[in-house]
């Protein structure tokens, strides 16, 4: 007797990133909850639920939360667009999350700053085996786009890095800014390798249902003032094409696809 297939949640940061995915989707149906349109149907014989993060962390954990509590999501990807801000993340890079923290989250003196109340933690860990899997489908989907792109950055190869991310409800685009973020938490023993505003959100959800996640975002600036790429641009022409060819792999490799 068959085993059913787990139901991917596949998040999208970017309506540019999910319409990709969308015209691959077998038998797609729509349904709208909290506000928000789901899309379901099959990828490679995968059952797979579509939908967008919208922008912030509260909207990303509603979002999360639905996908959990509504359709029965056994285990949810995220792609998106991040600000880079390791010494070593360039434009048109990939960082794949190993975990997140809350970059604005101070509770301080109750709680220590950057600590989540009453988790005693400040990092919420992306599940190894299915970042795993999303850092492999992202190497195997930059090897098949390769030499498509002319990112500003003037690299012909991308990277693909593993690490922290930090996220806020602030779009950080001053130098200044993003150095003070990135010295700050480091200082603090969380040196991040890229920032956004809505993946701490979903790893918290993910952690309190028990749910594997994995996140992955492509570098479109180094969140400062300097940042020169057109960003609707490079949304449509690079990050789009990229989380297209990454989830069609990740699917594709997934334990139990068909």
């Amino acid at each position: 007797m068959a085993v059913p297939s787990q139901t991917t949640a596949i998040l999208s940061a970017l309506a540019e990133e999910q319409q990709g995915l969308l015209d691959l989707l077998h038998q797609p149906r729509c349904v709208t909850r909290a506000g928000r349109e789901f899309w379901q149907g099959e990828l490679h014989g995968q059952p797979v639920v579509l939908a967008l993060s919208r922008i912030g962390k509260v909207a990303a954990a509603t979002t999360a939360t639905t996908l959990i509590e509504a359709f029965g999501a056994q285990r949810l990807v995220f792609t998106g667009v991040a600000g880079g801000v390791g010494p070593d993340v360039q434009v048109g890079d990939v960082v794949v999350a190993t975990e997140f923290v809350q970059h604005d989250m101070d509770a301080s003196p109750i709680f220590p700053r950057y600590q989540i109340p009453l988790y005693g933690r400040e990092r919420f860990a992306c599940d190894i085996a299915l970042s795993a899997l999303l850092s492999g489908a992202a190497r195997a989907g930059l090897v098949r786009l390769e030499g498509q792109f002319d990112v500003e950055s003037g690299r012909s190869e991308r990277a693909v890095h593993h690490g922290l991310i930090a996220s806020g409800d602030r779009f950080v685009s001053a130098a200044e800014e993003a150095r003070r973020l990135h010295a700050d938490l480091s200082d603090a023993g969380h040196p991040p390798l890229a920032v956004e505003m809505e993946g701490a959100a979903v790893a918290q959800v993910c952690h309190d249902y028990g749910i594997p996640f994995a996140a992955m975002r492509t570098i479109s600036d180094r969140a400062d003032d300097s940042a020169h790429v057109d960003f609707p641009k490079f949304v449509t022409e690079v990050a789009s094409r990229y989380a297209l060819a990454i989830i069609d792999e990740f699917v594709r490799q997934l334990p139990d696809a068909r």
